[in-house]
């Protein structure tokens, strides 16, 4: 008997408000939208009804589409005097972050838009039923895991910056810290504002109560975000950037997120390499995969920002230097489901780090987008005025060897390299999922490798040879992304939530 679906995400409970659905007779796309709207209240710091995010859906019937339900920036800028942006610092135990909150960060939220118009299109199941499983999350608490809590020690600067942020935030057992692992986070506000949604829909939200609150306290408190930005807000529906890669077909985020063009432009320079003609780990792979990380990175810096990328020329040029040298962003989620029927959904989701304000009353930590260095390149406010930001999220569907594929990944700019680890284990090397994903992994950026434990030391010390600033990690890291991988071939399902993010794997009979 073939199972109904299966769903890989971050959280236990994200995974399993999926599988609820599916075995109540949903299909992949209301198990991925239950799946959001449960992290919302069980991976609160990677994702929020306040944030945004991208749906790459493939259809039993065959049909393909990118939701672009990111976040806008405002139509109109505030006088710098009158925005609230500060900087906080994070600590990450080996070093220190600085990041920058205040309602001046927030761009316009694009995930309740997202949620609605997905269920609208896609989704059988009502969106009462749809909320059911967060709501009775966010009512009765949510014990935090060992990574929710690592990840709130983080950003405990943001989440106790304002009263209501530390009323929702602080532990009943020390108001002076964020809830601590095993310590079960009640959120009733959050289960009000699902529950309220689903009856009035995504109008309550940009033009309703919710809406005007919103207005209200950025008008008040420094924030730019007006009742025009609301208003106008849509989810874009966009074409797949849709690639070959050996003999499997990829579907990808489309410009402006940049994530899946750089994942393609990748593919296309180890296209002609035998990436698999060689063991896995053995110094041909991961030599030559670093050299195309190492060209990918420059073409980012260096190239179109489209999809001029791809164009020939461009590749050939980076190609020749990948075959000629002598050398050898943020807090995300993500979710993948497939059911029995061949619907495909591959969700990722973001919040930035939040902004520490909460929106009044509904329990909604805010985004803080545009005070986010890797989304403002030239600086803060110097931001264009009403236009989707870019984003590094890639979330990706594949077809090969008779299997479809779901996956993405968490994890700022190492969420691609994350996806095209996985990609080539998956296709050059036809490992099993389970061992795709949790393979060990390396990242090039700025001349700087990051590897992962695992690989033999012959290999590390040619790779470490030939890029003398490194970094070796003493065990699996969620700085490596967290790739959540579901794959079916129409028999069975297969597939690991990345253990470097707390990943689960359900399968629903």
């Amino acid at each position: 008997m073939i199972a109904k679906g299966a769903v890989a995400a971050g959280h236990a409970q994200t995974a399993e408000a999926a599988a609820l659905l599916l075995e109540a007779g949903g299909n992949a796309f209301d198990a991925a939208l239950g799946a959001l709207c449960m992290a919302c209240v069980a991976e609160p710091v990677l994702t929020s009804l306040g944030g945004g995010g991208f749906l790459t859906a493939r259809t039993s019937g065959g049909e393909t589409r990118v939701y672009d339900f990111f976040v806008q920036t405002p139509r109109r800028k505030r006088p710098i005097d009158q925005v609230e942006l500060y900087p906080v610092l994070a600590d990450f135990g080996t070093a220190q972050q600085e990041f920058h909150i205040g309602l001046g960060a927030l761009a316009t939220p694009g995930t309740v838009r997202g949620l609605f118009d997905i269920h609208r299109d896609l989704g059988t199941l009502p969106m009462g039923r749809i909320v059911e499983p967060a709501v009775a999350a966010a009512r009765e608490g949510v014990r935090l895991n060992r990574l929710q809590a690592y990840i709130f020690s983080i950003v405990a600067p943001i989440y106790l910056a304002t009263p209501e942020a530390r009323a929702l935030y602080a532990s009943p057992l020390d108001p002076h810290r964020l809830y601590g692992k095993g310590e079960p986070m009640r959120q009733p506000a959050l289960a009000d504002t699902l529950e309220l949604l689903a009856i009035e829909g995504d109008r309550l939200f940009y033009e309703g109560e919710m809406g005007q609150s919103l207005v209200a306290l950025c008008e008040h408190q420094g924030g730019q975000v007006r009742a025009p930005d609301l208003g106008s807000y849509r989810t874009v529906i966009r074409q797949p950037l849709g690639r070959h890669y050996r003999d499997a077909r990829l579907l990808l985020n489309p410009p402006p997120a940049s994530g899946g063009l750089l994942i393609a432009f990748a593919l296309a320079l180890l296209e002609q390499e035998d990436l698999g003609g060689g063991p896995f780990g053995g110094t041909g792979h991961l030599i030559t995969l670093a050299r195309a990380m190492e060209q990918t990175g420059l073409a980012r810096d260096t190239g179109p920002s489209d999809e001029g990328l791809l164009h020939d020329d461009w590749v050939d040029r980076h190609r020749r230097a990948l075959q000629g040298r002598p050398i050898s962003s943020r807090g995300t989620t993500h979710i993948s489901v497939i059911d029995a029927a061949g619907n495909a959904a591959s969700l990722t989701l973001s919040n930035g780090e939040g902004c520490g304000h909460i929106l009044p009353g509904t329990g909604i930590m805010l985004n803080n987008m545009l005070g986010e260095e890797d989304l403002n390149p030239e600086g803060f406010h110097r931001w264009r005025e009403d236009i989707r930001v870019s984003s590094m999220m890639a979330p990706a569907l594949a077809e090969h060897g008779g299997r479809l594929i779901a996956l993405g990944s968490g994890g700022s700019n190492r969420l691609r390299t994350a996806i095209l680890q996985t990609l080539c284990n998956l296709i050059d090397f036809q490992l099993p999922p389970e061992r795709a994903v949790e393979a060990p992994r390396i990242h090039l950026e700025r001349g700087k490798l990051s590897i992962e434990p695992g690989l033999p030391p012959d290999t590390v010390r040619r790779l470490i040879g030939h890029w003398p600033s490194h970094q070796l990690w003493d065990d699996l890291n969620l700085f490596f992304g967290g790739a959540h991988t579901v794959v079916y071939d129409g028999r069975e399902f297969t597939g690991a939530g990345d253990p470097r993010r707390g990943g689960v794997l359900r399968v629903v009979a």
